[in-house]
């Protein structure tokens, strides 16, 4: 722990130290990096969806093809504080999709299931944080 960080906690006072690190950045590097497997992912749905589906059409392409981008772009605005609503908006988009083949539909609700797991872990990160568990604010505390 910095000298300013324990300055701003006294000593017995029964208050939380805040971490050393920051444990936001790694969450952060995790949510960036779904989005662009995922948009892979999608854009990896486009031959299978041209051989199976019965053909690839004007607005299925472009369909496909900005949500990849989007998803892409997205990437890059997870520090934003209306990162999580942006990217769970995007999986809606993507369950959406489903309309232009089933494919789609079950990258969806893969995707789905792997954002819950990270809300999931992002609960998690925070109540640890709020109960000075983490592996950075315990060892300040040795």
């Amino acid at each position: 722990m910095t000298e300013d960080a324990k300055a701003q906690v006294p000593e017995g006072s029964g208050e939380v130290p805040p971490p050393a690190t920051d444990p936001w950045k790694g969450l952060r590097g995790v949510m960036a990096g779904t989005l662009v497997l995922e948009a892979i992912t999608v854009l990896l749905a486009l031959p299978v969806i041209s051989a199976v589906g019965g053909g690839l059409r004007w607005w299925s392409i472009l369909y496909v093809v900005g949500l990849a981008v989007i998803m892409f772009l997205g990437a890059g605005v997870q520090r934003r504080p209306w990162a999580i609503p942006f990217n769970l908006a995007l999986q809606v988009a993507l369950l959406l999709g489903g309309f232009i083949h089933l494919s789609i539909l079950i990258i969806g609700v893969v995707f789905v299931a792997v954002w819950a797991f990270v809300l999931f872990l992002r609960a998690d990160v925070k109540k640890r944080m709020e109960a000075g568990q983490l592996p950075s604010q315990r060892m300040s505390q040795a």
